[in-house]
């Protein structure tokens, strides 16, 4: 058939059973036939159980002879079967003839289901019982099947601990040989798996698989009771201790309990003091690998996380995942007094001492209490007047470099930023920011519950507050609350009395910025407010608003004794005092009493004998500005009232 010669008929009736596929000889037990009898005798041993063939170093017994040689080779290390291409050994012939097919990519075992090749048949024979769903292999511990007998010998390791693989260089030791080899690229720094998209190198091939899916976007874990998905299953596990509370790892030293071992090997740092981790750069010490990791990138300044919507990067993916809460508006931590909603934990520990007016933070030399630490630390250098930072020109000191950059601007009076719409310039570039959303109308912050919309963030989380009606800012004099913490500030100046902000141009004082602000137009006579409707404008924003309300009809002021309706507050304050029948205007002189404020002003005017309105014309002078509109009427020769409105005025 294939003119291949033997020395012996006997081998060649053998041959020839390769040909004839023919297996006379068959097994009593289960009927499994062989073509040689030698086969049939080997085979026989599995069911007897019978192994004449023992090591004498360790006294391992096998049912083969060429099994025990194989064997032998593990305690002599000897490996005589060498790979011509790449020189590696091998102590079977076998392994080499596998080892070469990495070499030739041949695959010759095909499987006939799916078509799958392999290079291997043990790994043919395992695929095939996924087809089937064979799981010959049983644990006679815990009666766990398995479909491959590798799986059963590193299953059986869990039960008797036993570790057989131990590392030559540092002495570890693994129940896998695959986890031997993963942790021997510790040691020599080898990372075989390379990502085909970044070229990322990778040392484990199951972390290039999980890099994978940051390119994929793929998620395919998902949570059972919340759906939130994950790219990785250990992800998920550790997101269901979230659902269960569970921490099951307890430091043996505080009894702090932690849901995952690396937070616990993470906090015994804080007792041991230990610091295993350094950086080549600048010789800095960490507790956590991740923490070097981390710090690494202010040398390289790397940023290998960047946002989705508005592709800002970011060097901590902690940093990414606070940053897409501005996009989605997400505040997952909420306050269990008060109801309000953070985006980030911390914020949430500093809200919380508004509430139990904890001030964890003191001052060392005066005792002043901070809540927050960087509120302690730029008080500090009140005190050493250490990396104080002064002005040239007034010798004011700050505390922050960038502070001292911004006063500069007040002398030199820079505005390096301007407006391309309207040309208006700024000081700072985030106040060009703001400012371009008055033109572009744009206002990304909306709000959860009313979806009303503002262009600050500041201003958003203000208006939160009005619906959980959270005042947290209280004044120390009177006990007022507020909603914000500028609020504090300038109500305090009605109790001080203080009035920091001057007019240059005639020196009249004011306590608000915004009071002065409105003041100075009445010498530029400057009205930057204009009504849509009418054109008519108005030198300050709440007359705008008064002012539409004229249009609109609208009346937002309701007394709630007789029903009456009021588009301006301080009509609706006039009326209110109608009700209340008080006077709260009483003279000083001859302790007359008003209702009105107005009127109290006039009135004082009698005592006083000044006259502050003077006529253009004839120069006569009035104390009341009632009575000078009514002597300039005689000057323009305008009649407002009819003769026989006046009659009727008279009848009356």
């Amino acid at each position: 058939m294939c003119d291949k010669s033997f020395s012996e008929n006997s081998n060649l009736k053998k041959h020839i059973r390769t040909h004839t596929k023919e297996k006379a000889f068959a097994c009593d037990v289960c009927s499994k036939t062989f073509s040689e009898k030698y086969n049939l005798k080997t085979h026989l041993r599995t069911h007897t159980k019978e192994k004449p063939f023992a090591c004498n170093i360790c006294d391992k017994a096998f049912t083969e002879k060429t099994i025990l040689k194989s064997h032998l080779r593990t305690h002599t290390k000897e490996k005589p079967f060498s790979c011509h291409i790449c020189s590696k050994a091998f102590s079977e012939k076998s392994n080499l003839k596998k080892h070469m097919r990495t070499h030739t990519k041949e695959k010759p075992y095909a499987c006939e289901i799916c078509n799958k090749t392999f290079s291997k048949k043990s790994n043919l024979i395992a695929h095939l019982r996924m087809h089937t769903n064979e799981k010959p292999f049983v644990c006679h511990m815990c009666n766990k099947a398995f479909s491959e007998n590798s799986g059963l010998k590193q299953h059986t390791r869990t039960h008797t601990k036993e570790k057989p693989f131990p590392c030559d260089v540092c002495g570890k030791i693994f129940s896998q040989k695959g986890n031997l080899t993963q942790h021997f690229r510790i040691h020599t720094g080898e990372r075989p798996f390379c990502c085909d998209i970044c070229e990322k190198d990778f040392s484990h091939k199951g972390h290039l698989n999980d890099h994978y899916r940051i390119h994929t976007k793929e998620k395919p874990y998902s949570c059972d009771i919340c759906y939130k998905e994950f790219s990785q299953n250990c992800h998920l596990n550790r997101h269901y201790q979230i659902h269960s509370n569970e921490k099951p790892y307890s430091c043996d030293i505080c009894g702090k309990n932690f849901s995952q071992k690396r937070y616990l090997k993470d906090h015994y740092g804080i007792h041991t003091n230990e610091k295993p981790y350094s950086c080549d750069v600048c010789n800095k010490e960490f507790s956590q690998k991740i923490n070097l990791i981390e710090h690494y990138r202010t040398h390289t300044n790397d940023r290998p996380y960047a946002c989705d919507v508005c592709n800002k990067k970011f060097s901590h993916k902690s940093n990414l995942n606070k940053h897409c809460r501005s996009h989605t508006n997400e505040r997952p931590y909420s306050c269990d007094t008060c109801g309000e909603e953070f985006s980030r934990k911390i914020k949430l520990n500093e809200h919380y001492r508004i509430h139990t007016n904890e001030k964890p933070y003191s001052c060392d030399v005066c005792g002043k209490q901070f809540l927050e630490k960087r509120y302690l630390l730029k008080h500090s250098r009140t005190h050493s007047k250490k990396n104080l930072h002064s002005c040239d020109v007034c010798k004011k000191e700050f505390s922050e470099k960038f502070h001292l950059t911004r006063h500069y601007q007040i002398h030199t009076n820079e505005k390096p930023y301007s407006c391309d719409i309207c040309g208006k310039k700024f000081s700072q570039k985030y106040c060009l920011s703001y400012h371009n959303r008055t033109h572009t109308k744009e206002k990304p912050y909306s709000c959860n519950v009313c979806n009303k919309q503002f262009a600050l963030k500041s201003n958003l989380n203000e208006h939160n507050r009005t619906h959980t009606n959270k005042k947290p800012y209280s004044c120390d004099v009177c006990g007022k609350q507020f909603f914000h913490k500028r609020y504090v500030k300038k109500h305090f100046r009605t109790h001080t009395k203080e009035k920091p902000y001057s007019c240059i141009i005639c020196n009249k004082q004011f306590s608000q910025k915004s009071d002065l602000n409105n003041h100075f137009r009445s010498h530029t006579k400057e009205k930057p407010y204009s009504c849509d409707v009418c054109i008519k404008k108005f030198s300050q924003k709440r007359y705008l608003r008064d002012h539409y309300r004229t249009h609109t009809n609208e009346k937002p002021y309701s007394c709630e004794v007789c029903n009456k309706q009021f588009s301006l507050k301080t009509d609706f304050n006039r009326h209110l005092r109608t009700h209340a029948k008080t006077k709260s205007y009483i003279c000083d002189v001859c302790s007359k009493e008003f209702s009105q404020e107005c009127y109290f002003k006039d009135h004082y005017q009698t005592h006083s004998k000044e006259k502050l309105y003077s006529c253009d014309v004839c120069n006569k002078q009035f104390a009341l500005k009632s009575t000078f509109d009514s002597h300039f009427d005689t000057h323009t020769i305008v009649k407002p009232y009819s003769s026989d409105e006046l009659i009727f005025s008279e009848i009356l």
